[in-house]
């Protein structure tokens, strides 16, 4: 049955070929330009060469050759899927990956979701000037606040700070240093030229994401155990 419909196919072809050969110079064959009709043929052709192979392999292992086939035309099935579906199968990840990583940030259009952290608080990996940076979801905070270890780690000039800026802290009134990060970005959230301020050495121990960031948002709030924050 196999070798009939092999042989039906080859004659296919070679029929295929004399259509080209004479209608060469008319331009479309069977509604289709030249170009492609003899793109369709050498695709089946290779087809045929393929199948011819499998078939000289196995030989009278038809069934294993069919269950071979069909392995192969899954895996092409799963991966054309994937291909299709890919952003679809990236949220999904973010999503995992923000459940099971604290502070990591699910990206899904024009927003952010983050989920509380064990301890009650947001915790957010923000990436100031291209550095990570672990900070605190604060309202209460007028501005970025980082501490000396997350400047150090934005690259910004440490021994050049001034801390004339009086701030409010648990510990009572201290002073701060302002400067602007030239980048502050979370998930898919990137804001340029944020006004923020470095505490003292001592004075801070996890930076805090506040309001020179947020206002410049459409909106943040909290949903149950989710902080959305959304773009402009």
């Amino acid at each position: 049955m196999l070798s009939r419909l092999f042989w039906i196919v080859l004659l296919l072809l070679g029929v295929g070929m004399l259509v080209l050969v004479v209608r060469h110079d008319q331009g479309t064959i069977a509604g289709l330009e030249t170009g492609d009709f003899a793109s369709l043929i050498a695709k089946v052709a290779l087809l045929v060469f393929i199948g011819a192979a499998v078939m000289a392999m196995f030989r009278n292992r038809i069934a294993a050759a069919f269950q071979a086939a069909m392995l192969w035309v899954m895996v092409a099935l799963i991966l054309a899927l994937g291909y299709t579906y890919r952003a679809d199968l990236r949220d999904i990840a973010d999503k995992v990956l923000a459940e099971l990583v604290p502070g990591r940030a699910a990206s899904r259009g024009m927003t952010v979701e983050i989920a509380r952290g064990q301890r009650g608080e947001f915790q957010i990996v923000t990436e100031i000037n291209g550095s990570r940076v672990s900070t605190v979801y604060d309202t209460g905070a007028s501005a970025v606040v980082l501490t000396q270890e997350a400047a150090k780690a934005a690259g910004l000039p440490l021994e050049f700070l001034n801390y004339s800026v009086p701030v409010e802290t648990a510990n009572g009134r201290t002073r701060a240093a302002p400067v602007t990060l030239d980048r502050v970005k979370v998930g898919n959230i990137v804001e340029r030229n944020v006004p923020a301020l470095i505490a003292q050495p001592g004075q801070l121990r996890t930076s805090l994401l506040g309001m020179s960031f947020l206002n410049r948002l459409a909106s943040s709030e909290v949903r149950s155990d989710r902080l959305v924050l959304r773009k402009n």
